[in-house]
Formats: structure tokens, C-alpha cells, sequence
């Protein structure tokens, strides 16, 4: 008996797509790759920035982390504590919070004072110890709490401060 003869084995799919479906296929990935390079990221607090000067467009700065914001609590109140209990609270979310100090005089109401870059962190400290955003301020050449020179955002409280949650 002779043996049947091997048919030869076809190794992987013969399946080809017409021309059609590889242009359709092409074009979706390019129209896809363009709308993703295209599209803006949305904006989030704290994220990067990117101001234009005269014309020209400047690099995004990227802020800082809470962690490497400093933060004085000041009391101008004659309340007892008021300082640590929001320099407390202000640590425990995160902020690098300096020792509470007295306000140098005290306050009518709530200011919390910024340095240059810094408004955004300032903004977010007010809401979070439920401050209104009318508070914030820019610091300018002033220095409302003595030896806070160097610091990013200096709060000081007044009488309309709503006690610190904790």
C-alpha cells in the first residue's frame, strides 16, 4: 500500500483586509492621535500655569506640593489657642506649618496674605479653614507678623475666623 502523500501545512491566517478597511483603519488612528495631541489637559488646582508677557508664551511652572508651602498662622484675636488649633488643622492636611505667633495687634476679620506665586495655595487654604476668598491678599512689601519674611502665606485670624474642625 502506498502511502497517501503529504499535503503541505499552512502555517498562520491567510486573512487580509481589502484595501478599504486598512485606509479606514489608518485614517481613525490618525484623526485619533491628532485630537489627543490637540486637546488641552484639564485644569485642576495646583496644576500647571502658563502666562503670556508681551506676546511672548512662558514655560508652565508647576507648583509646589503643600508639603513645601510655608504656612504662619497668626491670632489676632484676643480667643486663646486660636492660632494652634488652625496651624494643627493646617498639618494635618498637609501644609508645612510654621509655630502659631500672636498678631502684632489685633484684626477686625480674617486676612490671609501671599507671596509672589503663591496665590493659589492661598486660595486653598482659605477654603479649606472656610475663610471666604475675599480674605486673600496679595502680600506685597508688607509683613503683618513680624519675622515672616521668607514665608509663602501668612493667615492672620480675626474675630470672624469659624473655629477650627480639627
Amino acid at each position: 500500500m502506498d502511502p497517501a502523500p503529504e499535503q503541505p501545512t499552512k502555517p498562520g491566517s491567510h486573512y487580509q483586509p481589502s484595501l478599504s478597511v486598512v485606509l479606514v483603519i489608518l485614517v481613525a488612528f490618525i484623526a485619533a492621535a491628532y485630537l489627543m495631541l490637540r486637546t488641552p489637559s484639564p485644569a485642576t488646582p495646583g496644576s500647571a500655569t502658563t502666562t503670556t508677557v508681551a506676546g511672548h508664551h512662558t514655560t508652565p511652572t508647576i507648583p509646589p506640593p503643600k508639603s513645601q508651602v510655608r504656612v504662619q498662622v497668626a491670632n489676632g484675636t484676643s480667643v486663646t489657642g486660636l492660632a494652634r488649633e488652625y496651624t494643627q488643622q493646617l498639618l494635618t492636611i498637609g501644609w508645612d506649618t510654621l509655630s502659631q505667633v500672636n498678631a502684632p495687634s489685633r484684626v477686625s476679620k480674617t486676612v490671609i496674605y501671599f507671596s509672589a506665586n503663591y496665590q493659589w495655595a492661598a486660595r486653598e487654604i482659605a477654603n479649606e479653614i472656610k475663610v471666604p476668598l475675599t480674605s486673600v491678599r496679595a502680600r506685597g512689601g508688607l509683613l503683618p507678623v513680624p519675622g515672616a519674611a521668607g514665608d509663602d502665606v501668612i493667615v492672620v485670624l480675626g474675630p470672624d475666623a469659624p473655629l477650627a474642625s480639627g
